[in-house]
């Protein structure tokens, strides 16, 4: 089961979702942990492609900007974002308290500065992959004492982005 919080002008809704009971028009999913119905086009089409959707039987006419910023309905354009819930975190390789990045993506946030105290777990910086925001987490309580990496910056897997003591 994958699990995404998709954040809709402010307000977080948690989308639970198996994609391989795709039944060749519909999938079943959890809204808030109640069960929806959701028809579309096909799976396999792109996001800009979907330009309608079905949601428990109601219909939608919809575009969809190709970074996920926002969702253009008939009432108007809404600010979007989506964060995969089971992606993975930032774990250092060794014990020496550096963060790396688990995937290549694009830094679009960093929460932390050098000499920052830190609790495990605290988010440390954002990077967007695949058009998912993952929140990179501090693996232990500590002192930042360095940030390698910028807003904007696009990173390998694997690059040392912050070192915690």
């Amino acid at each position: 089961m994958s699990k995404l919080l998709v954040t809709i002008d402010g307000e977080p809704f948690e989308v639970e979702f198996d994609v391989p009971h795709w039944n060749g028009t519909a999938v079943s999913l959890k809204l808030n942990g109640a069960p929806v119905t959701v028809q579309m086009p096909s799976p396999t089409r792109s996001l800009m492609d979907i330009d309608w959707i079905i949601v428990d039987g109601r219909p939608y006419e919809i575009v969809f900007d190709d970074q996920l910023r926002w969702i253009k309905a008939y009432s108007g354009i809404h600010k979007a974002e989506v964060r995969n819930l089971e992606a993975p975190v930032a774990r250092p390789q060794s014990r020496d308290g550096r963060v790396k990045a688990p995937i290549p993506g694009l830094i679009t946030q960093v929460l932390v500065q050098a000499g920052d105290t830190v609790s495990a777990g605290q988010p440390l910086l954002v990077l967007e992959a695949m058009k998912m925001e993952n929140e990179i987490r501090a693996p232990r309580a500590g002192t930042v004492t360095a940030v390698h990496v910028s807003a904007n910056q696009s990173v390998a897997r694997d690059t040392v982005m912050a070192e915690i003591q």
